[in-house]
């Protein structure tokens, strides 16, 4: 079976999810993709900065796709703001998958990857605070709304994670609904 560059990522992200930076070693990296040390380097000449680049790249590309850009540049905006819950409660499968990029701004990788994780969570604040000023927020009040929610969804990840508990998440994801407006108590 030939396996690709691409093919290698998920497993890439896990090990990176499980371990952090620091402890992902390039015995548990071959592990979890089934790659020699040498296909590794193939791949990712750079070494594993390049593989938590790429990572990080494939992580920011599917919320780019999935959560930023419809917030951005959709026209109902609570719909949009609710399918953006739908889609982090499925991508962090309801809290029980970690924050890869939240890992990384708390972890010793940080400075590193400074760009890609400034990156995310402002692209994401900066869509939700546009989705949540076209709904009839004031431009202040959306913005800190937006940092509210996201907080909030990482503070659950990290709490489920910590409890083992996913009702947690789930119970904030409800909060979250209350809180903006798209669901009555």
């Amino acid at each position: 079976m030939v396996v690709g560059r691409d093919e290698v990522l998920p497993a890439l992200a896990e090990v990176f999810r499980e371990r952090g930076y620091e402890g992902a070693s390039l015995a548990l990296i071959s592990q979890a993709t089934g790659l020699g040390k040498g296909s590794l380097y193939h791949f990712f000449p750079g070494g594993k900065a390049q593989m938590a680049a790429a990572v990080l790249a494939e992580v920011d590309a599917w919320f780019a796709h999935h959560v930023f850009a419809p917030l951005r540049d959709g026209t109902r905006p609570r719909e949009d703001i609710a399918a953006m819950l739908d889609a982090v409660d499925g991508y962090f499968r309801t809290g029980r998958r970690v924050c890869l990029v939240g890992l990384f701004a708390l972890g010793d990788a940080r400075d590193a990857f400074v760009r890609e994780v400034h990156g995310y969570f402002a692209r994401w604040v900066d869509a939700l605070t546009e989705a949540l000023t076209r709904c009839g927020n004031a431009p202040a009040a959306a913005a800190a709304l937006a940092e509210e929610t996201v907080a909030t969804i990482q503070g659950a990840i990290v709490l489920t994670r910590a409890l083992d508990d996913p009702a947690i998440f789930a119970r904030g994801m409800q909060r979250l609904r209350v809180r903006l407006g798209l669901k009555e108590r």
